[in-house]
């Protein structure tokens, strides 16, 4: 039997150690903040802090009773844009964009004399001021973190300092005093819905689990997240892996599974890393394993790497993937509820679901549903990219509009070349590949799942896509369909088929081949692929074509009976031409053009000859001074 861990004690011996730190510095280890170099940072603290003859502490160790300067990692924070960031605490500072060379600068001003280095504070572009840190920042102060709340405080690799918030506490509470209806009643009664993009009642599911017959259960909690521009359970897995785990243990004991399994795709590196690290520390703590909290269950949690194919991230398809099959979807019913891993009744929940899971047991399903709106209780994460001033990682309750997050917390829109446009929305994606457009009149719209689903869209697992009105609705509709089309893994006939097909007639549309008749015929065909597709990728695949048709349909029309592309990135669609405002008369690009169709004198504008023009664009690469269009 193992030793039961006292987690009171492990909290207590974790925070009388942090009283030992005159500062606490953290540099967030996000994939995106190491990707701008923060390992770099971390290396130049440790380096300089030891140089100045100051005694820095990587770990806390409970012998160590000496003060010195604790330098840690966190997760993901979510400001990616302005990283790499480093927060200095006690002092509450947060510095964006640091580079190694700025190290030795803030030690010296702010280590040795409490004082802020004032350039790398951020600026809020809309008053000019230098916000201190996360307290004084829009993008954080809009939002109502939940489930991210930690992730950018602690260390997601020290699991004594997750038990010393908290952690645990609600994992202990499931097994040793709920019953597994207890559990299932108040998961139920929160509302919590799967923040996956099906939205279904989490409570019921795992209720209509329990009530199963068989001996041998499993939970899977799906971390394959696919969606391009989506990175919300990434930095979940990264930023706080130990939440995940313990929402693995709460539907464990509700369902009555021993053993459970954490389907991470292999693109996530650090993600597969933390919470590997994250199910070691558990078992060697005592936490997972033969006797969970002396409650004579057993649980055993696997990771494993899937290969990142999108349709994975369907029920059934992943459950192929884990039994070494190849991932393609099933017919359902039956339900994975009811005969899914290896026949076995199984639930399979996201990992931000699972994530919310231990804060509903803490808080109680009544304080939960205080939050979000009565159909859709709780936080949605989004990753809020594209033409925004501030995009990142953010956390909103239900019912928040798409003004609140593109103008205040993303902070408003931008041109391409990342100016502020005042009058720039066009469109914002939600729901990634299988969600839809909305438009500026959908702008006060409250999200949550039942509004979006009424106007043909979908919350989905959260990616959120601006756009200005620079972009060409068409070849996002493109965009979307060439990435489902590769992720079709086939096995039915229209999705297979019906995608290509509707490829192949967005091409003509862009190209100029096309017709009247040929958006009449993709518009029947994505609606046959919507209905007759096997599982959701299929279903939802026309999404994007769908939803620029009923909201766009004008720009559709230009293309095919104007042969005119408003927006001029459709190249076929668009004249050669150049600016006589922006062009110099150099000559550099009649000397480029093989063909001879431009003409001028030195030092005056030159011009385009259409009728010879083959539009190779070697003229327009070659110019410097960005004057010629439509090649």
């Amino acid at each position: 039997m193992q030793e039961t861990i006292n987690l009171e004690s492990v909290a207590a011996q974790y925070k009388e150690s942090l009283k030992y730190n005159d500062f606490r510095i953290v540099i967030c280890a996000g994939t995106g903040c190491m990707a701008n170099g923060s390992e770099k940072v971390r290396n130049a603290f440790l380096n300089y802090i030891r140089e100045s003859g100051l005694h820095v502490k990587v770990e806390l160790k409970p012998e160590e009773n000496h003060k010195g300067i604790f330098l840690s990692e966190s997760g993901c924070q979510g400001f990616c844009q302005m990283g790499p960031l480093v927060t200095i605490e006690p002092l509450g500072l947060l510095y964006v964009k640091v580079r190694p060379e700025d190290v030795k600068e803030i030690v010296d001003r702010t280590i040795k004399e409490n004082k802020a280095v004032e350039r790398l504070l951020y600026e809020d572009p809309s008053s000019g001021e230098k916000c201190k840190g996360i307290g004084d920042i829009p993008f954080y102060t809009r939002q109502s973190r939940f489930v991210l709340k930690q992730c950018g405080h602690i260390n997601p690799e020290d699991i004594n300092e997750y038990i010393s918030i908290g952690g645990y506490a609600a994992a202990r509470k499931a097994f040793t005093t709920l019953s597994p209806e207890d559990i299932c009643k108040e998961i139920l009664a929160s509302g919590l819905r799967g923040r996956g993009g099906g939205g279904f009642p989490t409570g019921r599911k795992w209720d209509l689990t329990r009530i199963q017959q068989e001996k041998k259960k499993y939970v899977i909690c799906n971390g394959d997240e696919g969606d391009p521009g989506a990175f919300m359970d990434r930095s979940v897995m990264e930023g706080n892996p130990h939440s995940v785990i313990e929402g693995i243990m709460i539907a464990s004991r509700a369902i009555g599974a021993d053993e459970a399994y954490v389907y991470v795709r292999a693109e996530y590196p650090l993600a597969v890393k933390r919470i590997r690290r994250a199910v070691e520390d558990a078992e060697n703590a005592g936490i997972l394993g033969d006797d969970v909290f002396a409650s004579g269950k057993s649980l055993r949690v696997h990771v494993m790497e899937g290969a990142g194919a999108f349709v994975c991230g369907e029920e059934t398809a992943l459950i192929a993937s884990i039994e070494g099959k190849r991932g393609m979807p099933s017919p359902k019913p039956p339900f994975p509820a009811q005969s899914g891993l290896w026949e076995k009744p199984t639930v399979i929940n996201n990992v931000e679901t699972l994530a919310t899971v231990p804060l509903i047991i803490k808080m109680g399903a009544g304080e939960f549903r205080k939050i979000g709106n009565a159909k859709s209780p709780g936080t949605k994460t989004f990753a809020l990219t594209g033409h925004v001033r501030n995009t990142g990682l953010i956390e909103v309750p239900f019912g928040t509009t798409l003004r609140e997050i593109v103008y205040n917390i993303g902070g408003g829109v931008t041109n391409n070349d990342g100016t502020l446009a005042e009058d720039g929305f066009k469109s914002v994606q939600i729901g990634g590949p299988s969600g839809g457009c909305l438009t500026e009149e959908h702008l006060d719209l409250p999200l949550d799942f039942d509004s979006l689903t009424g106007i043909g869209a979908m919350i989905g697992s959260g990616g959120l896509v601006v756009m200005n009105r620079q972009t060409c609705m068409v070849k996002i509709a493109r965009f979307f369909m060439q990435f489902t089309q590769n992720e079709s893994c086939g096995k039915c006939v229209l999705c297979r088929e019906g995608t290509k097909q509707m490829l192949a007639l967005l091409d003509d549309i862009i190209e100029g081949r096309a017709t009247v008749e040929t958006l009449e015929l993709l518009e029947k065909l994505a609606l046959a692929v919507k209905k007759g597709s096997l599982c959701g990728l299929g279903k939802t695949a026309p999404n994007p074509v769908l939803s620029t048709m009923k909201h766009f349909r004008k720009e559709y029309t230009e293309h095919v009976v104007s042969k005119w592309c408003s927006t001029k990135n459709c190249k076929s669609l668009v004249a050669p031409e150049i600016n006589p405002e922006l062009c110099k008369g150099c000559t550099v690009c009649t000397k480029k053009c093989p063909v001879g169709a431009i003409s001028g004198e030195r030092k005056m504008p030159h011009k385009i000859n259409v009728s010879i023009c083959i539009k190779c664009g070697a003229c327009a690469q070659a110019c410097k001074l960005n004057a010629i269009t439509g090649v």
